[in-house]
């Protein structure tokens, strides 16, 4: 079965290279991808499926910190430089709901912050309590605070 799939992939391949060669234009591209290209392809796509799954999951609320969050999820904004210039980091990841559904925006103190701070699309996952936030939003003052690299 293999060694038929393997056979047609090349007949596929040699056609599409003559339907090319038989044009009288040099910026046709060609109709079909030769082996190596797809198998490239196809590599690619696994790693990009493999990101996607992999998954930070919400650490969890420590005992007695009242009015707990936890989240986990894809970050859609960051503010790198606080306006307040207090050094803390906020970022906004797709899930939870505690900001705007499906939105929580997460305050990360200083001695928090990763070395290298997080970007949209990164994962990120955090637990604290829930305050009110500078523009009167709620949000999780982060205890706990990681990011996944996308």
């Amino acid at each position: 079965m293999l060694r038929r799939l393997v056979t047609g992939l090349v007949l596929i391949a040699a056609a599409g290279g003559a339907l090319v060669a038989l044009g009288d234009s040099d910026d046709r591209v060609p109709l079909v991808k030769a082996p190596q290209e797809v198998r490239t392809d196809i590599e690619r796509a696994k790693r990009a499926v493999k990101r996607e799954t992999r998954k930070l999951p919400a650490p969890p609320c420590a005992a007695g910190v009242p009015d707990c969050g936890s989240v986990s999820g894809r970050i859609i904004y960051v503010e790198a430089v606080d306006p307040d210039g207090d050094g803390d980091l906020h970022v906004v990841v797709a899930d939870g709901s505690i900001t705007l559904p499906g939105l929580t925006s997460i305050d990360v103190r200083p001695g928090l912050r990763p070395q290298r701070d997080p970007r949209v699309g990164d994962r990120a996952a955090a637990s604290g309590p829930i305050q009110i936030g500078s523009k009167q939003q709620r949000q999780i003052h982060a205890l706990n605070f990681s990011v996944l690299p996308r």
